[in-house]
């Protein structure tokens, strides 16, 4: 079942290059506005889980953690080796209001 897109911001609540954390049904989502542009990745580091990745200086298109400097391209959520880094989630904006649509994990028990 596809999710949908679920509201969680006006666009103007969003600073340049700043990062914003919020909560997504079971998801904690780092959102960045480059140039016009939405960003929505995990908010949780995968070196040490660190939940700080909407702290993270935004530079040259990535988002560096503020813990131990971790670069994740803010389009696709690679680390700068190419290497699979943090999960992106889609998003739009809509009369001003951002949406995000945010998977839920499915578990296979």
């Amino acid at each position: 079942m596809e999710s949908e897109f679920i509201e969680i911001c006006r666009i103007e609540d969003l600073k340049e290059k700043v990062g914003k954390q919020f909560f997504v049904e079971d998801l904690e989502i780092a959102v960045f506005k480059v140039d016009g542009q939405i960003y929505a990745l995990s908010n949780i580091c995968p070196h040490q889980k660190i939940h700080l990745i909407h702290e993270g200086l935004v530079e040259d298109g990535k988002v560096y953690c503020p813990v131990h400097g971790w670069q994740f391209d803010l389009r696709n959520g690679n680390l700068a080796n190419g290497r699979r880094g943090l999960d992106i989630y889609e998003v739009k904006v809509i009369d001003g209001n951002v949406y995000i649509r945010a998977n839920k994990k499915q578990y296979n028990w």
